[in-house]
């Protein structure tokens, strides 16, 4: 019975996983195109000033989006009466952020020298009401696991909004193209999202059921508002002392490995939460679900990331044209840093799906006391000091991170180095051959194609050649869905 159990939880983990991988993928794919086209019309001053913008509607959707939309989907026993609940909540926080942002705008373009700042940050703080809407709306859809239904949502809407900010950067709207691009975005996932999917908010409210998911959810609210503002710091800084245009080159040379990162290890992690929360009784089945997600995820991620910090330069040359070349240092630092998240994210959801959000709260504050003594720091030492600084702090992180575990689940940091140190060693091998290519007097495009192609072999044969745990599991698990599927 229990053998049965894990076949069927493995099953519904990988359907919903392939289901996560395709709307990340999907999203991610046109997403990425549609900002390609953008970077190319439109000024790195533009990005700049949605990029500063961006950070204050981020530490505002915290209050909103964070700690109650977790417990919705942590808690067994939620009815009808929590989510309408948690909805009403969320909408009266949203207007008073709103108002907040509205009134403050001015004060905050002034601090910048933007004036811009003021009317375009009161025209996309709108975003935070269908923010409330949707956030209980992918709760439900991860509690369910219905990603597939969230696929087709999601890349209708990146369509529709992708069309609506190229279009209007193509009339020379400049930074308002940002702008609608990213309210038409909401406004599709919220209206598709409400035809789709079954649940309608009721006229009920219970503060008891609130002040219950309250109690779990705090701690995890106030987590992600400093693991926000955190992340966020960075940029505050860097819009405030250099300008948008650096801002800017600091935002692209993330967005780039925070793309293939969010789409392949965020897949696995909204999947893992609620699997491992319907698991927590059984402490040796989280632990071989938490082991597969990061050894999967780092299989997948190490050779991306380095691979992407090789081929950075002729990659931008051609995506992005030469205006956007400052943004490549950057790039490399962040793929480096971004490398660390499986290990990040598997073990923060494992304590999470345990229900030990109180430990998760202690851990963010000493990380981010940590974090912020580093950045204090290494802004006596310029704009690469401080995303040097990031990557610091991200790999005492690591360690920080794993910690717990050791005692809950009996998977320290050594067990888990030892889990992924053979991806590193392959990708590390694999960074240096392509990265050698640079050095050839030909065109960009052919050395790109070079790179990529060298990359896939290597990687891919080595692992092939040292028969790697995780490779073998991947290549049985997809051989396992064709044979599915064409039965």
């Amino acid at each position: 019975m229990i053998e049965g159990d894990s076949q069927n939880t493995k099953r519904k983990v990988i359907n919903s996983l392939f289901w996560k991988l395709m709307e990340r993928g999907g999203v991610q794919g046109i997403q990425f195109i549609v900002q390609v086209v953008l970077a190319r019309i439109l000024s790195p001053n533009d990005y700049g000033i949605i990029s500063l913008i961006t950070i204050f509607i981020s530490l505002a959707n915290v209050f909103i989006q964070s700690g109650f939309n977790t417990a919705l989907i942590q808690k067994k026993d939620v009815k009808e009466e929590d989510f309408s609940s948690v909805l009403y909540i969320s909408l009266f926080v949203s207007i008073v952020l709103y108002i907040l942002l509205f009134f403050t705008s001015p004060f905050i373009a002034d601090f910048y020298g933007i004036l811009e700042l003021k009317q375009v940050l009161r025209v996309l703080s709108i975003i935070l009401f269908f923010g409330a809407f949707n956030s209980i709306q992918n709760s439900i859809i991860a509690r369910t696991m219905q990603f597939k239904k969230l696929f087709i949502v999601s890349v209708f809407s990146i369509l529709i909004s992708g069309i609506v900010g190229i279009t209007l950067a193509y009339l020379g709207l400049g930074v308002w193209a940002l702008v609608a691009q990213q309210i038409a975005n909401q406004v599709s996932i919220t209206f598709i999202l409400w035809f789709t999917l079954k649940w309608r908010p009721k006229l009920i409210f219970s503060i008891n059921r609130v002040g219950d998911l309250f109690s779990y959810g705090w701690k995890l609210l106030v987590s992600s508002l400093i693991d926000t503002l955190y992340m966020n710091l960075r940029g505050l800084i860097v819009g405030k002392v250099y300008t948008s245009d650096m801002l800017a080159f600091y935002n692209r040379g993330e967005q780039f490995p925070q793309l293939i990162v969010n789409n392949i290890n965020g897949s696995i992690q909204s999947v893992m939460l609620p699997t491992l929360s319907a698991e927590q009784e059984n402490r040796k089945r989280v632990k071989e679900l938490v082991r597969r997600s990061i050894v999967t995820s780092s299989f997948l991620i190490f050779p991306l990331m380095i691979g992407l910090a090789a081929v950075g330069e002729p990659l931008i040359k051609i995506l992005l044209t030469d205006k956007w070349l400052p943004c490549v240092p950057f790039m490399q630092i962040f793929c480096l840093t971004y490398a660390l998240w499986p290990i990040h994210t598997s073990n923060l959801q494992a304590i999470n799906a345990l229900g030990r959000s109180d430990i998760f709260l202690k851990l963010e504050i000493i990380k981010k006391i940590l974090g912020v003594t580093i950045l204090i720091i290494s802004m006596n030492y310029g704009i690469y000091a401080i995303a040097l600084g990031g990557l610091l702090s991200g790999i005492i992180s690591s360690f920080i991170n794993a910690y717990p575990n050791l005692k809950l689940l009996n998977y320290g940091y050594k067990e888990q180095i030892k889990d992924i140190l053979p991806s590193l060693i392959l990708s590390l091998i694999m960074g240096l051959a392509v990265y050698g290519f640079l050095f050839l007097n030909i065109s960009p495009y052919l050395i790109l194609v070079i790179q990529v192609f060298t990359g896939a072999v290597v990687y891919i044969g080595l692992a092939k050649l040292f028969k790697l745990e995780c490779y073998e599991y991947l290549i049985s698990t997809i051989k396992g869905i064709l044979i599915k599927n064409n039965k």
